[in-house]
Formats: structure tokens, C-alpha cells, sequence
């Protein structure tokens, strides 16, 4: 497996797991709900947060443009929803300056090539495909024309489309994501074997796993099976407006998932028997022959 440089951080082969606090919309566009859920990954030691940049104009389909929605805000037609969510140039210029301060990486997943442009001008550190832009390829050559790194997640994918995509990179390693784009994602989907099948497939690329399931063990179990990128969504509070906040962890989840996610690198060892300092006292007292 390779791996991959994220503003002077080594990803993937021999390196600790890269964890991604996914804050994506769940700010609901305020920008204090930001600098939360900021400290909050920082506090629980994640590596980075990731955000979610559209275009509304752009990214959302014309025919959903005038469905009004009621939201906590009032009525509004979905485009004026969608702008509401949306944080500004200005203020991703004020997330690079707060994660700075806070010593945390960011980047965001960004759903069309205006959203590439509008945050190439921060020099972002690394562009995520989210899975409804695996095969958004105008949209991914732009990313390419960057010369970043780029993580991809690859749910809601086929085998063909993710070869087609990925013939794009040509030589260029990227962190590829198992993922399972059902929110929450029930455990009989989340087919954890396909990050060993990715790892073997793709050995170029630096393999992890992105989660939308409820609870914590499974992610710990994907670990275990050698995904060295882990991305959860997470949240202030799961009762929050929003369609992704009840599949996120709240803030004592995503404190306890990190600290299982550095026990199993500790535990998953080497793969070699050996007799440990600690056995010796016990092998003397047990064993007869």
C-alpha cells in the first residue's frame, strides 16, 4: 500500500490511522456551531475536519429548485435552503486561520468545479470526492488541474465506475474509501471485507473507510482489517436539524472511537509469535515440562 503527504502528514502504510472528524453541513451554516465542532475533533484527537463546499446553483437539480421545505429558519424554497447552509469564501478563510490556530487539518468534499475554484484560492490542502461525485469527472479533472492530494469515497458505486474513475488519476496515489452511502447504514451493508479486497486490489492507493453507521465497533473492526483513513461524521447534538446529525457521533462517541481506533493499532501487532517479557513470570510458574 502507498501512501499519500496531507500538509507534511504521511498517510497510509506503517503511519498512524488518519482520522477524519466529518462536519460536512451539520454546522446548518453558523459559524459557531463551526468553531465547536472545530474543538471538538481537535479535543477528541482527530488529524482532520472535513467540510461539504457546493454551488447550489450548480449542484442542486433545477427541478428541486422551487420545492418549498419548512425548516427551523421557516419556509423557504429548497435553493434558498441550500444557500442558507452554505458557508462563504470569507468564512472557509477564517476555518484555514481557526485550524491553524488549533493545529488541525482541513479540506472539504466539493460537489462541483466553482466549489473546487472557490477553495483552490485557499490552497486547500487535499480535495475530497465525495460518492454522489465518484463519477463527476468534469468536476474531478478540475481537482486534478490542482495538483493536491485527493481522497474518494466509493459508495453507491459500481466496480466499473470505480476503475473508470480511477483511470483518471493515471499515477497519481489517492486515499480510496470504502463506503456504504445509506444514513444511518444498517451493519448487514456496511460489508467491512471490501477494505480487504480494495487493499488488494488497488495496492497503489491508500485504502480507508468511510462510516454511516450507528455506534463504534464497526469502525474499530475496519481498523482491524487495515483501512489506515477513517472518516465519521459527527455533531453537537444528534437531535440537531439535519439529515446527516443522526447518523453522526456526538461528542463522547467520537472521544471513545478514537481512543479504540489507537488501542487496536496497538493491539494489531505484527503478525509473529513471540514470547513476550511479560509471559516469562507466568511460563515459570505454570509450565511443568
Amino acid at each position: 500500500m502507498s501512501s499519500i503527504e496531507i500538509k507534511s502528514r504521511l498517510v497510509g502504510e506503517g503511519e498512524p490511522t488518519f482520522i477524519i472528524a466529518e462536519i460536512g453541513i451539520n454546522h446548518n451554516g453558523d459559524m459557531n456551531n463551526v468553531y465547536q465542532l472545530i474543538d471538538l475533533a481537535k479535543d477528541a484527537g482527530c488529524d482532520a475536519v472535513k467540510f461539504q463546499k457546493r454551488t447550489p446553483e450548480l449542484a442542486v437539480p433545477k427541478n428541486q429548485w422551487n420545492v418549498v421545505k419548512d425548516t427551523p429558519w421557516g419556509s423557504m424554497t429548497y435553493i434558498e435552503y441550500k444557500n442558507r447552509l452554505e458557508l462563504s469564501v470569507d468564512q472557509y478563510s477564517e476555518i484555514d486561520r481557526y485550524c491553524e490556530e488549533k493545529n488541525i487539518i482541513w479540506f472539504a468534499s466539493c460537489w462541483d468545479e466553482q466549489a473546487v475554484e472557490d477553495l483552490a484560492q485557499l490552497n486547500i490542502p487535499c480535495f475530497k470526492v465525495a460518492s454522489a461525485s465518484l463519477t463527476d469527472h468534469k468536476t474531478i479533472k478540475k481537482m486534478l488541474s490542482y495538483d493536491i492530494p485527493i481522497i474518494m469515497s466509493t459508495g453507491m458505486s459500481t466496480v466499473e465506475e470505480i476503475n473508470e474513475t480511477l483511470s483518471l488519476f493515471n499515477n497519481k496515489s489517492i486515499g480510496l474509501l470504502h463506503t456504504t452511502s445509506a444514513y444511518p447504514c444498517p451493519p448487514e451493508e456496511l460489508n467491512l471485507l471490501m477494505i480487504k479486497t480494495l487493499l488488494s486490489q488497488y495496492p497503489k492507493h491508500v485504502i480507508g473507510y468511510s462510516g454511516h453507521e450507528t455506534g463504534l465497533v464497526t469502525t474499530s473492526v475496519a481498523v482491524a482489517y487495515g483501512a489506515k483513513i477513517i472518516e465519521r461524521h459527527i455533531t453537537l447534538d444528534r437531535a440537531m436539524w439535519g439529515t446527516d446529525q443522526s447518523a453522526s457521533l456526538a461528542p463522547n462517541g467520537l472521544r471513545s472511537m478514537v481512543g479504540h481506533i489507537r488501542s487496536v493499532e496497538k493491539a494489531i501487532g505484527n503478525g509473529i509469535k513471540k514470547v513476550y517479557n511479560s509471559e516469562i513470570p507466568i511460563r515459570e510458574k505454570l509450565r511443568r515440562i
